[in-house]
């Protein structure tokens, strides 16, 4: 513990406040961004299936021991691993500190194309997006990623500098269900899309049933192993886990509120939006691309091939890409809150900084950063060969150090922590000390000290191109 006394900790208001703040964290990017093309890359329904089966065990596991650790310690990630289990397990706060640390500037660099995007489509410029080179064009390009950068981050840095009731919660509160209900509306748009002959006879229902029946055709057990590991990774960002956010907010979690039912409705907000994030994309890309359009590359979905399905839709398509992008800003937005709080929190509880001083600190860094990171797609452009065999420039070399290598060694260290040292009794403690029920208990014991840290070892395994 560090040797100053606080004062009094900041609390979410409410178990409301926590699900949505928390549910915000979680519905960001990666499910809006990565869920559709991943679904799309293995066979739909298949990957639907295994996300499925993999949120209820796997992902319960590490939402519900972050939960767990945050709120028994009340700590953020960086000092709660050493307070719950000692000095020698300091070493996974320093990780769970430097994944959102390594996260923000490029999270704000997306945030600041989505940003681009909602601006062309508002000021009526939808049909440039739709060109195959608006894109590349945009990225490469010198200034304008920076200027985008910095207003996304710049209104995150807001957010943070209000603090957890009058910022993080606040915006929460606001921003969820407006993003709820746009997703629901587009979605139910995606779905009832008419087939016609510029499609060739392909309706937005079509494309859902793409999405919701897996497609077996050529399964191999290796192919079956590689979606299973693609959804596990995607797991860790759909559900914030991995990243020192759940500890996080969950420090600011009131004792006497139901942590079990909350952990319960984050993991149900989260599916839910993933999945519906999948009927409002896939449809559309099927109706206009075809199958072949879906499977294109990852970022080449929300920024190429979205726009072309919004083009081909007419005057309707503008109005339809200002709400989409809209929406993709907030769910960024809330999400690249959670990950500069993660670092602000760990700041103010290691060092005893004030809010203020935190969040300006680590603003301006993730602001260099993120500068750096827009340049890697001219000035300091180049190709690296990462270890599992994928090429990237700066952004996919960030993006792998925390998605592909330390998010798994943390989770991994989160497990050995809570299966082993401290015993997973601790966390289950902390869920039902107000008597509530704790359903899936023999589940979680068995896939915190067994199960879990097995499948992590695979994906760490993997990510250095060992398997």
């Amino acid at each position: 513990m560090p040797h100053h006394k606080h004062k009094e900790r900041s609390t979410f208001s409410g178990s409301v406040g926590f699900v949505l703040a928390a549910a915000g964290s979680a519905i960001g990017l990666g499910n809006l961004w990565r869920f559709p093309y991943l679904a799309a890359k293995d066979g739909g329904g298949l990957f639907l299936v295994v996300y499925l089966i993999l949120v209820i065990t796997f992902g319960y596991t590490l939402l519900m021991s972050e939960v767990g650790i945050g709120r028994k310690t009340k700590q953020s990630s960086l000092t709660a691993y050493g307070v719950l289990g000692g000095r020698k397990w300091n070493w996974l706060g320093y990780i769970s500190a430097i994944v959102p640390f390594f996260i923000l500037p490029y999270y704000a660099v997306i945030g600041g194309w989505v940003t681009k995007y909602a601006t062309v489509f508002i000021t009526g410029h939808g049909l440039d997006a739709a060109d195959d080179a608006f894109f590349g064009g945009f990225i490469t390009s010198g200034a304008q990623p920076i200027i985008f950068n910095l207003l996304f981050l710049g209104a995150t840095v807001f957010i943070i500098y209000q603090g957890v009731n009058k910022g993080i919660e606040n915006m929460s509160k606001i921003l969820m269900p407006i993003l709820l209900v746009m997703i629901l509306g587009i979605s139910i748009f995606a779905v009832l899309l008419p087939g016609s002959e510029e499609t060739a006879g392909r309706s937005g229902l079509d494309g859902f049933w793409v999405f919701l029946i897996p497609d077996v055709t050529g399964l191999t057990f290796k192919g079956l192993c590689y979606v299973v590991m693609d959804a596990m990774g995607q797991l860790f960002y759909s559900i914030s886990v991995a990243m020192g956010i759940m500890v996080t907010y969950a420090s600011y979690f009131k004792d006497e509120e139901n942590l079990v039912k909350s952990v319960n409705r984050i993991e149900f907000f989260d599916t839910l939006v993933a999945f519906l994030a999948g009927v409002m994309i896939i449809p559309v890309v099927f109706v206009f691309m075809g199958k072949e359009g879906m499977s294109s590359a990852g970022p080449g979905l929300m920024f190429v091939a979205i726009p072309k399905a919004f083009a081909a839709m007419g005057k309707m398509g503008t109005i339809i890409g200002i709400i989409f992008f809209l929406m993709v800003i907030m769910a960024a937005l809330t999400s690249c809150m959670s990950i500069l709080e993660a670092v602000v929190s760990g700041l103010m509880d290691k060092f005893g900084w004030s809010r203020k001083k935190a969040t300006l600190i680590e603003g301006t860094i993730a602001a260099v950063l993120g500068i750096i990171v827009c340049l890697g797609y001219n000035v300091f452009y180049f190709e690296y060969t990462l270890p599992n065999g994928a090429v990237g420039q700066i952004l996919d070399i960030f993006d792998y150090l925390t998605n592909n290598v330390l998010m798994p060694i943390l989770a991994i260290g989160t497990c050995l922590l809570i299966g082993w040292a401290v015993k997973p009794k601790t966390v289950i403690d902390e869920a039902t000390k107000n008597g509530e029920r704790f359903g899936r208990k023999t589940l979680y014991i068995i896939m915190v000290k067994f199960v879990t840290p097995i499948l992590l070892a695979f994906l760490l395994l993997s990510a250095f191109g060992l398997i």
